[in-house]
């Protein structure tokens, strides 16, 4: 009754509500407390991983610059460029190599899946310089169970044989070398040559240039046009380049073997916009007369690089 006359009833209450609300406060902030807690151990564990993950990006990124460095150390032991007298010699004393029974590989390696199992076998032999391999491919293989010789060459016709474990190594000179009736026709978009040869003779020749107009230094219009009346010219050329491989292939020698050289996106649109069918093909830089020309692009194509491994 007295706290009421005095008015202390109603802070009493007051009182009260506050002394609650602080334990309110008091869980809210011990709650809180505890998330923080939690939130900096997270933070600490989150922190302590990425050191251990940046510690070992830099351990992968020092192995990746010494197999970098490694395999900048590997390079091919002799690197040459073989005309054809000169390479008859190299084939000669490749096939003279004897070994024991199935101690001489020669396997044709390109991107296929036969020459990576392939692969596997030659680690065996050639150890990290299989490295080599992958850079000389497509090529033609020899390599010796013993190690001691390892060559790739790289014919200017590519044969499609199976690998060959022999006591020798099995070479065809007709991959390297001009053998018996065969044809090579020089294409490039103002020129066309062709020679019939036997084996190193050559017995037929075709030749004739084409007016097809040259570059250009103006633009619009004028630019448009001037491409549009090459691009007809060089067409032109192309259709007299077909009619002449074409009297080749209906000819006693369309059997024989033709080879097509020259400029290769020339050559690329002379067999996707015709019937001509060519054994091998190859870019070479041959200029000049039509005679003169052919005759560079011979000596060019019928070039085999060798890498000893």
């Amino acid at each position: 009754m007295f706290d009421e006359l005095l008015g202390r009833a109603s802070l009493k209450e007051r009182i009260d509500e506050l002394e609650a609300e602080n334990e309110r406060l008091e869980k809210r902030y011990e709650a809180e407390a505890d998330r923080r807690a939690e939130a900096t151990t997270a933070r600490q564990e989150a922190e302590q991983r990425v050191n251990r993950l940046e510690d070992r990006i830099a351990q992968l990124e020092g192995e990746l610059d010494r197999l970098e460095d490694d395999d900048v150390g590997l390079e091919f032991r002799r690197r040459d460029r073989i005309g054809r007298t000169e390479l008859a010699d190299v084939l000669d004393r490749l096939s003279s190599v004897r070994t024991g029974p199935e101690g001489a590989l020669t396997a044709v390696l390109g991107e296929d899946e036969r020459s990576r199992d392939l692969e596997v076998d030659l680690e065996d032999v050639l150890g990290d310089r299989i490295a080599l391999v992958d850079d000389a491919a497509p090529c033609v293989c020899c390599v010796d169970d013993a190690g001691l010789l390892s060559v790739a060459l790289k014919p200017p016709i590519r044969p499609d044989v199976d690998p060959t474990w022999d006591d020798r190594f099995r070479l065809d000179r007709e991959w390297f070398l001009p053998s018996g009736r065969h044809a090579v026709a020089l294409v490039r978009a103002d020129l066309f040559a062709l020679g019939v040869y036997e084996d190193d003779e050559r017995v037929e020749y075709r030749g004739f240039e084409s007016d097809v107009k040259g570059s250009h230094s103006k633009g619009g219009f004028s630019q448009a046009r001037f491409e549009r009346i090459r691009d007809d010219q060089i067409d032109d050329h192309l259709e007299r380049c077909e009619e002449v491989l074409e009297e080749y292939g209906a000819s006693d020698s369309g059997g024989d073997p033709l080879y097509l050289v020259g400029q290769r996106g020339v050559v690329d649109t002379l067999l996707e916009e015709s019937t001509v069918e060519a054994d091998a093909t190859a870019a070479v830089d041959a200029t000049g007369a039509p005679d003169a020309a052919l005759e560079d692009a011979v000596d060019s194509f019928w070039t085999t690089e060798v890498l000893v491994l």
